[in-house]
Parts: C-alpha cells; structure tokens; sequence
C-alpha cells in the first residue's frame, strides 16, 4: 500500500467510452477532488499509453493496459476493470509496482444469465430461421428443421460462478433437473447438480453453458475432441470468452450437423470480421457480447467500478483485489471473475 499523500486533485483516466459520459464515476470520486476524463482508446496500445500518462487511477474497458503504459503512471494507485475478465491487464507487472487491479464481478448476473437463457431458446426452437422462413412466405415447415423438447434433458456448465448459479436456477424454471458441472476449484456440487469430468459433461449434456474466465488453463477447453463426444442433439451456449471455444473445431462441427447448434455471445475476435465462418451457418444465433447490458446494470457497474478506486484513495484495499502480490489470489474456474 502506498504510503506517499493522494494529490489534491487525483486524475482518473477512462479508457474508452460507451456508457454515457463520467457523471456517476465523478460522483463517485468527488470527495476526493478527482478529475475524471474520457479518453476512447478503440483497443490501441499506443492511444492507452498517450491516454494514461500521469493518471492517478484508470477505469477500463477493452482496451489493453500493459507495462510500458503502466511505466507511464508513477504515481497510478489503482486500475480497474468495468465489467469481469482483467485479461488485457498486466495484473503481475502492476503488482510489482504496487497498483492495486481489481474488477468487477457482481453485476449483470442476471442479465448474463438471461442472454444464455436466451440464446439456448433461440437455437432451440430456431426462432430466427423460422422469422426469417415466415417473412419469406414459408409456412408448416416444423420437420423441415427438427426440434426436441428441453423439459427432462441435461444440463452441462464449465465454471460455476455467480452467473452460472443464476442460469442453473433459471434453467431449473423449464425442467433440467439434471445438472453436471465441471469446475476443479469447486469443492461440492450445489444442490440439484453433480460435479463431472469434462469428458462425462460432453457426452450426456443436451446443452453445454460455458462460465469460465480465460485462462492459459482455459483456452480452447472446447475443442475437437470434446465436440466429438457431444450429442448430435446438443446445444452450446457462450456467454463467457470466445477464447474459451476452439472456433474452428466448432464451426466444422457446425457446418457438418455433428451437433444441433450454438448460441454465441461472445467471439475470439472482437468485434468478428464479417467474414466469420459462423455468419454462413443457420444453426448458430450470435448477439454481440451485449449479455452484461441493461440500463441498471451499467449504472451499478460504474458505480462499483468507482468504487473500488474511493476505497484505495481512502486508504482501504479494494474489495474485488485481484493481482494480490501476497499470494493468496488466483483465478480459478470458480471463482467469481465470470465473463461480462
């Protein structure tokens, strides 16, 4: 923790824009004297580190923040990332300078979770072939594209986190009473589900919900092979990290009917070019990473956000610390760091 006396008036640097201004942020960091500025970035490393000079604090999105910008800000105390995944963060280089990086992880749990909700109906009941087959002037064509019944089947999730506690409560709702998690950081199964090896997950889920950060550990953890053992019937939804997902084994898989279909909020690369292989395909439903929004949610993610930065100006550590330079946090599949 910093011993030196927080300037007059501290210089807080957003980086990138997209939620209305900085009216809750300054509100936030008044008592402090703080001077808050917006400055859109668009992801380039070299606008962030023009950006973040001299920078008390820096609230992100997307954008990455790396050591050379970190070397730019002296006296920085903390970075802050809105929303879930600090992946674009150099968490260990920070901690070697003392800047505290903390996220946050307890918004848009609901939202989340209804996106997944929402995808998995879309692609289950085909909801956008079928308007766009009835604009058209298609009509009694149900067997033309098969469709099963969700009630009784079983659910998969990879991770289980607070979004994939609400999902799991959701998907209950509409009758998968059956659950098999996967997450090896979690001690005990919650009530209604069963801790599972990724192998017996791919092979007797009827839809595999992804709630995974991204981690060296987690990248790709769907790929060819645990395609192969899924059903011809299933579903995958991610509303976590593109890079979760092998795109390619998926996409073949897709294009070939080895499995039912894929609801996709989320992309390895984004935003996708628009030649992503699958835009081509009627079996995939995509929406772009807008899971984490609603209009209450970008409010409490602001607020929390801010947050963070008022407790270490004040002299606190942050509540969701996570480069702690004692050792004690990781980031694990259960942990509460979910995508957003």
């Amino acid at each position: 923790m910093r011993e030196t006396p927080l300037p007059p008036n501290p210089l807080i640097v957003v980086l990138d824009e997209g939620y209305g201004g900085t009216d809750v942020e300054a509100a936030v960091l008044a008592p402090f004297g703080a001077r808050v500025v917006e400055i859109p970035c668009n992801g380039s490393a070299d606008a962030v580190r023009k950006a973040v000079a001299g920078a008390d604090a820096v609230l992100v999105r997307e954008s990455p923040v790396d050591a050379t910008a970190i070397d730019l800000m002296p006296g920085c105390r903390a970075i802050v990332r809105y929303g879930v995944g600090v992946d674009n963060i150099d968490r260990p280089y920070a901690a070697d300078r003392g800047i505290y990086v903390a996220n946050v992880p307890d918004y848009g749990v609901e939202e989340v979770s209804d996106q997944a909700l929402a995808l998995l109906f879309a692609v289950a009941r085909r909801v956008v072939t079928r308007d766009r087959a009835v604009r058209a002037g298609g009509w009694n064509i149900a067997r033309a594209e098969p469709m099963y019944r969700l009630r009784g089947g079983t659910l998969g999730l990879i991770g289980y986190g607070r979004i994939a506690g609400a999902f799991h409560r959701k998907a209950r709702g509409i009758g998968y009473e059956k659950c098999l998690i996967f997450d090896p950081f979690l001690k005990e199964a919650p009530d209604g589900a069963e801790l599972a090896s990724l192998e017996r997950l791919a092979a007797e889920a009827d839809v595999v919900s992804l709630h995974a950060p991204l981690t060296p550990d987690t990248k790709h953890i769907v790929d060819a092979a645990f395609i192969a053992r899924m059903k011809t019937t299933a579903i995958l939804i991610n509303t976590s990290r593109g890079g979760l997902v092998d795109s390619a084994a998926l996409a073949f898989a897709l294009q070939e009917g080895r499995i039912f279909g894929a609801g996709l909020d989320v992309f390895e690369q984004e935003p996708p070019t628009a030649h992503n292989s699958f835009f081509a395909l009627s079996n995939v439903v995509v929406s772009d990473h807008t899971g984490w929004y609603s209009e209450q949610s970008v409010d409490d993610l602001r607020r929390k956000a801010s947050e963070e930065i008022a407790r270490v100006f004040s002299g606190e550590l942050p509540r969701n610390w996570v480069n702690r330079w004692d050792g004690e946090a990781r980031q694990t599949l259960s942990d509460a760091n979910r995508s957003a």
